[in-house]
């Protein structure tokens, strides 16, 4: 159990700046080290609630989703700090991401190109 797998996600963390033609400055945070297995259970009923794509309940399901991915990197960032900072055209493949790493342990590409290029 040495090697426990980690994952990523990058956010702008100066969203107003960038809107006012800023440069973004992103930052990389980070999964905690050991994630328990019952978040296992939640990414799946997460990703089976996203399947089903009920239109009604579509902000609902992105909400609850926020708050999973905000809960399992620790709080290190609040759900506003994630909603404002995430990249709109890929925030919810981004997110899906997050989920499919907790249910089966699948890194994202960058994940995996920045770890090779920290080894």
């Amino acid at each position: 159990m040495a090697e426990l797998k980690r994952n990523m996600i990058e956010l702008v963390v100066n969203p107003q700046e960038v809107a006012e033609g800023g440069e973004p400055e992103v930052k990389k945070y980070w999964t905690p080290a050991f994630i328990p297995f019952t978040k296992v259970r939640e990414a799946m009923e997460l990703a089976s609630e996203l399947e089903k794509g009920d239109t009604d309940d579509f902000g609902k399901s992105v909400d609850k989703l926020v708050d999973f991915v905000t809960d399992v990197y620790g709080n290190q960032f609040t759900k506003d700090e994630l909603y404002n900072g995430i990249h709109a055209p890929t925030a919810i493949e981004t997110l899906q991401e997050q989920i499919m790493f907790i249910a089966q342990g699948q890194q994202s590409q960058s994940t995996k190109n920045f770890l090779e290029k920290k080894n």
